[in-house]
């Protein structure tokens, strides 16, 4: 089945399901693209943080697909936000993939209390690389509404994409309703909370009904509300598993029932935007 797309504010499209790298070793992960591209994600998410843009790229290369027939996000590694630290890690990363350009490029995290606190300039860079074609789109990862309100002030173009945190335990509404309202698409992170949310009663109970895991029927429930996701398995049963979900019969009842397990703050399993700063090396 042809995974449905999303049509970013400058008119690219995006596959809603993909197939993320995050924390795959290097040495495994031109085998798990592979057999992600055989299972038919055309969508592979990737950053320099991760380690393994080289070998995402040699999968790209071994495959029968050409290139425009997947789309390739990577993001900025921490360590880069000055300009001309930016403008060489976007370099690599082309060099990295093997490819003259990516379909996607975020700035991984805002970094409010470093760089003293300028990742408007870092986003300048960033509209560069997506007017000399580098990037075919750009966007930003973890910011939160008063940074995205800074660069709408700031910076002349806005954000196609925020990738957060985002799963049954921390919907991260207002940050997804500011994108709604401006144009930005939401990528979902952590979209089962790392396989915190799969022994949940009401999930549990919505996936016998339907017959489908609960991973599936929490994926299911991203696609329902528009997210875009890029569950990660190096299992090759799981990587199918986890692209056979277009069929799970979710109803306007089970997805607000799922959307109410929402615990806010407490939700969250990954660092808050407005404090981490964590720079690599």
């Amino acid at each position: 089945m042809a995974v449905p797309t999303i049509t970013l504010n400058n008119g690219v499209a995006i596959p809603q399901l993909g197939f993320g790298v995050f924390q795959i070793e290097p040495e495994n992960t031109e085998k798990a693209v592979l057999e992600a591209l055989s299972a038919g994600y055309r969508h592979i998410d990737t950053a320099q943080m991760y380690g393994n843009e080289k070998q995402v790229g040699e999968a790209l290369a071994s495959s029968d697909l050409q290139r425009s027939d997947v789309f390739v996000t990577s993001k900025l590694n921490n360590g880069f936000h000055r300009p001309d630290d930016a403008r060489r890690a976007m370099d690599q990363t082309l060099a990295d993939l093997g490819t003259d350009h990516v379909d996607l490029f975020l700035v991984h995290w805002p970094l409010p209390t470093r760089y003293d606190g300028d990742y408007v300039s870092t986003w300048k860079v960033m509209e560069e690389f997506a007017a000399d074609g580098r990037a075919r789109s750009v966007g930003v990862s973890n910011f939160q509404v008063d940074h995205l309100e800074r660069l709408a002030k700031e910076c002349d173009v806005v954000p196609a994409v925020n990738q957060v945190e985002v799963h049954p335990y921390f919907t991260n509404e207002a940050v997804r309703a500011y994108g709604s309202e401006h144009g930005i698409a939401t990528e979902a992170w952590s979209p089962i909370a790392q396989g915190g949310v799969l022994k949940d009663e009401v999930i549990t109970e919505i996936a016998d009904r339907v017959g489908k895991s609960t991973a599936q029927v929490t994926l299911a429930w991203h696609i329902a509300r528009g997210d875009i996701i890029f569950p990660k398995s190096v299992t090759p049963e799981r990587v199918r598993a986890n692209f056979d979900i277009f069929d799970v019969g979710l109803t306007a009842e089970d997805v607000e029932r799922i959307t109410a397990l929402d615990k806010g703050e407490d939700g969250r399993t990954g660092p808050h935007p407005d404090t981490f700063d964590m720079i690599p090396g």
